[in-house]
């Protein structure tokens, strides 16, 4: 489930509105570093001011042991975001799981859904074992699919 914090909820549509350039979506996996509540509501509150700013939108699926996100957006900004992501110390083990143009947002309302992993989701053995790195596109995009529907 979303959060439930005043910052969680859905964007004023300012980041979803049309865009003049091809909307690119990109999936990404990693392994938090020093994952807790407050790392966590730290990345959320920096994503949700940041995506705003850049007209971005997503979905941050995570737990003590994963994190798997979606960002959509005009491909400049959500490369240059990736490329913070890749350098910023609290993700271990990045791994570009997806990327492309998309014809629509799956998360336009949100400029960052903050989503709990699911017992429908790999196990932490799974993760140990590397289910993050072999997931194919098609399995990571089906996640996010679902995680859509359910908030949508």
């Amino acid at each position: 489930m979303p959060s439930a914090g005043p910052s969680s909820g859905p964007s004023s549509g300012t980041a979803a509105g049309s865009q003049a350039a091809p909307l690119m979506q990109l999936i990404y996996a990693s392994r938090p570093f020093g994952f807790s509540g407050e790392i966590l509501d730290d990345i959320l509150m920096a994503a949700r001011r940041n995506n705003k700013r850049d007209g971005l939108t997503g979905a941050l699926i995570c737990r003590a042991d994963l994190f798997l996100q979606m960002l959509e957006g005009p491909r400049d900004k959500v490369t240059a975001t990736f490329g913070r992501i890749l350098r910023d110390d609290r993700h271990l083990e990045v791994s570009l799981v997806w990327s492309g143009d998309a014809p629509a947002r799956l998360f336009g309302e949100w400029d960052m859904l903050d989503d709990p992993a699911r017992s429908w989701m790999w196990s932490r053995e799974d993760v140990r074992a590397g289910a993050m790195v072999r997931a194919s596109a098609a399995e990571a995009r089906a996640v996010f699919d679902r995680v859509a529907e359910e908030v949508g």
